[in-house]
């Protein structure tokens, strides 16, 4: 399969993926501040679980931004988009830079190439004008033959 406007797919494989690697992190921090500290057990883990709801609201909008871009194909809607995953990815950069452990890390970096991947796409999306995208290869020359005489 070739992804080449196909932001709401794109969207959805990125909200999915950072919902379950955001239960893995949330269910990592309540482990460690429970396991080190029993006093904070109960106050971080409200904290991860509102982290956690509104991280996957934040997604799901987004994943309902790149749907309407890619059904509707509009520039405004791509725009949006991008302007969005910029955001993720600005925020996913600063959070590989000051990563806690090897869990946030691998988030961090696996959201910042997801952003960068639906950039893309929505690029791609944009320029096309609300037409079809297509791919430029490279152009063959025809062969015009002699005989046509």
């Amino acid at each position: 399969m070739k992804f080449t406007y196909e932001t709401a797919v794109a969207t959805l494989i990125q909200f999915i993926t950072l919902s379950l690697l955001g239960i893995a992190n949330g269910l990592d921090s309540i482990i460690t501040t429970c396991h080190s500290d029993g006093t904070d057990c109960v106050s971080n883990m409200l904290v991860s679980i509102i982290f956690f709801l509104l991280t996957t609201a934040w997604f799901g909008a987004v994943w309902v931004i790149g749907y309407m871009a890619q059904e509707r194909r509009s520039r405004h809607i791509a725009r949006l988009l991008i302007m969005a995953e910029l955001l993720v990815a600005l925020i996913a950069f600063f959070n590989a830079k000051h990563h806690t452990d090897i869990l946030s890390l691998a988030t961090s970096i696996i959201d910042l190439c997801l952003a960068l991947w639906i950039v893309t796409l929505a690029w791609r999306l944009m320029r096309s004008g609300g037409g079809r995208v297509v791919h430029r290869g490279r152009s063959r020359r025809r062969r015009h033959s002699t005989t046509d005489l």
